[in-house]
């Protein structure tokens, strides 16, 4: 698997930096916030492959962060990591667009094997081109997948 740029965004600050260094051990360099305030602010300079979310944070929660995310950023892939999510959370993050809903504790193997896919599933969608000059089959903005 290619490397990719992962962003994982939780309050607690313990559970998140021992995530990372886990993923490091597995080859992965992720970008850490603490707060979803954060990961915003993260998103104005450098764009990750796939988010990490939290929802449960003071401030900015794990919902109004993916909502933010997939308006601005659709391509990003989100998959929530949360231990305190309900199943109504959990229906609310997928209808806004989150790749996969997981539950904490998670085994780490299981983690990078859906950021795997998240990842994959990003690179498998190319944008349209919608400018005047290209009317067809792209028309409508729909993403289309490589052959």
């Amino acid at each position: 698997m290619s490397q990719f740029r992962v962003l994982l965004v939780d309050d607690e600050k313990e559970f998140v930096t021992t995530l990372a260094e886990r993923m490091q051990i597995r080859g992965l360099d992720p970008e850490v916030a603490f707060s979803g305030e954060q990961a915003l602010k993260i998103l104005e300079r450098s764009l990750p492959d796939v988010i990490v979310l939290d929802l449960k944070m003071p401030g900015i929660n794990g919902l109004e962060v993916l909502r933010k995310v997939k308006k601005s950023h659709p391509q990003i892939q989100v998959i929530i990591l949360t231990g305190h999510g309900s199943d109504r959370d959990e229906a609310a993050a997928r209808r806004l667009g989150a790749f996969d809903h997981l539950q904490k504790p998670v085994d780490i193997n299981d983690l990078v094997r859906v950021m795997e896919l998240a990842f994959r599933q990003k690179s498998e969608v190319v944008p349209c081109d919608l400018s005047p000059a290209q009317p067809g089959p792209h028309a409508g903005g729909k993403s289309q997948k490589r052959e």
